[in-house]
Formats: C-alpha cells, sequence, structure tokens
C-alpha cells in the first residue's frame, strides 16, 4: 500500500503534502532532526491520508495536492469538502 498525506505544524503553522509507503515510520522521520521542509519543528500531526495500491496513483494525489497551492482547499479537504 502506498499513501498520499497531509501533516499539520501547529508550531510553524503549516501543512505539508507527501506520499509514502510506511506512514508511521515516515511521520516518525518528519517529527526528527533531520534538514528539509519539515526540519525544526517536531509537532507534525497527521491531519489527513488516502490509501493507494500503485505507489503512481498515490503520486499523482500527492502532486494534484500541491498543485492547488491553497490552504483553503487543502483545510477543505481535510474536513471532507473536498467538492
Amino acid at each position: 500500500m502506498y499513501y498520499s498525506y497531509i501533516l499539520f505544524s501547529a508550531t510553524k503553522d503549516r501543512y505539508y503534502v507527501g506520499m509514502c509507503r510506511a506512514i508511521e515510520e515516515r511521520l516518525r522521520k518528519h517529527n526528527t532532526n533531520h534538514k528539509g521542509f519539515t526540519d525544526g519543528a517536531g509537532d507534525w500531526k497527521l491531519v489527513y491520508y488516502e490509501i493507494f495500491e500503485l505507489k503512481e496513483k498515490a503520486l499523482a494525489r500527492e502532486k494534484q495536492i500541491k498543485s492547488w497551492k491553497s490552504r483553503k482547499m487543502t483545510a477543505k479537504l481535510i474536513m471532507g469538502n473536498n467538492e
């Protein structure tokens, strides 16, 4: 299984959209010391995810969500209003 997911950090007041195979392990890595967009916060919470059988489908969904470039649309998706 593959996951497209959205994390939220209260510290950064930001969303992060990603794709992975092992969602719990990936969340742990986001909350450890590393370089990149999610570094430094340590309070990332999983707020949304979708499951896919194919990696290509999960990657396409990740890219679709990122293409919105809209915090409002991301929040609507999380709240279940992705019309």
